[in-house]
């Protein structure tokens, strides 16, 4: 896994959600200041081999700002909660973001402009060629309610696994909540995060997930110490990647792993600004519980809770990810089965 790309953020831009649109070719992320940045995959060169693939700033807008609920005596944030790309069916993109309490609907499209004023003619008073500029509108709409129909048929299945009673604790509500779920592209399976796993379910069986990944199983010696810090409360993303065979998720010390459902082997990687330089192959990492470790494995007790990979997404067919680490983008893109072990 090397490194395409690292983009850094002002320090109060925090990251609260990544997505590629449905093609890979534009990737959204949004933040805690309600600001939405589209970024576009530059057309691979052959005189540039080493900036193929890469994703420059397509747009960026103000999506949602600050606002009051009199009704309710609240503040709402601007915080983008969510993005979401709708099949494009024109020329034109369109998405959904949100925050606590308003979706938004954008359309995005491109008209050419002709460039404007009196410098038009060279030292010699000729016309220069007139190049075309590609501007670019956006069109908001609100969506604050939706229709019902009182006769509709509502078929409710319930996914739950079974709990241990011998394995009950007080953190054992916590530690189950499910902070996300993604639906396979195949449609026959479902993916969840909670705070320890991640987990696929067969839609044809309720009763238990077909496969259970541990993702920080060594945090569960310091629930306590995360209760207190609320760490324990943070919500994961997780991803499938296009053919359903791989997923991924992220973890602390900004960390994230990858788990191969073909073959079991998973890995841990490490999106870090030491890593950042172009190009860079990222290392497989290792978290040591006991007291012996080896050169470049990081004990337990040195991990950095500040520092978490909450966000990610993966590109619909290649093997090209997005890691939000704070205020850090990171996109990699290689092999993602060499990396397994």
């Amino acid at each position: 896994m090397r490194l395409l790309q690292f983009c850094l953020y002002g320090w109060a831009d925090i990251i609260s959600t990544v997505e590629f649109n449905h093609t890979g070719e534009l990737l959204a992320t949004g933040d805690k200041g309600g600001r939405v940045v589209i970024f576009q995959r530059e057309p691979e060169s052959k005189n540039e081999p080493y900036n193929q693939g890469e994703y420059n700033v397509y747009s960026t807008f103000q999506s949602h700002e600050p606002e009051f609920d009199y009704l309710k005596s609240l503040e709402i944030e601007e915080k983008i909660n969510k993005i979401k790309w709708l099949p494009q069916q024109n020329a034109a993109h369109s998405l959904l973001s949100t925050n606590d309490k308003t979706i938004k609907l954008w359309k995005i499209t491109e008209r050419d402009k002709r460039p404007e004023g009196y410098n038009l003619k060279d030292e010699e008073g000729k016309l220069k060629d007139l190049s075309t500029v590609t501007s670019l509108q956006l069109e908001e709409y609100s969506i604050q309610e939706w229709g019902r129909h009182k006769n509709a048929h509502m078929v409710t299945s319930v996914y739950e696994e079974p709990e241990d009673p011998s394995n009950r604790s007080f953190f054992s509500e916590i530690i189950s909540s499910v902070s996300d779920v993604k639906f396979s592209h195949s449609g026959r399976y479902m993916l969840t995060r909670d705070y320890l796993t991640v987990k696929v379910w067969d839609l044809n069986m309720e009763t238990k997930p077909v496969e259970t990944y541990q993702v920080h199983d060594y945090l569960r010696s310091k629930l306590c110490s995360l209760y207190e810090n609320d760490c324990i409360f943070d919500k994961f993303e997780c991803a499938w990647n296009g053919s359903d065979s791989v997923i991924m998720t992220g973890a602390y010390n900004n960390f994230f792993r990858m788990f191969d459902r073909n073959t079991k082997r998973d890995v841990t990687l490490e999106a870090s600004r030491e890593s950042s330089k172009p190009r860079a192959i990222l290392k497989p990492r290792r978290v040591c519980v006991g007291g012996k470790r080896r050169k470049d494995d990081i004990s337990v007790d040195s991990l950095d809770f500040t520092k978490k990979i909450l966000h990610t997404a993966w590109h619909p067919t290649e093997n090209i990810i997005a890691i939000a680490a704070t205020n850090n983008l990171y996109i990699f893109q290689d092999k993602v089965n060499s990396e397994m072990h």
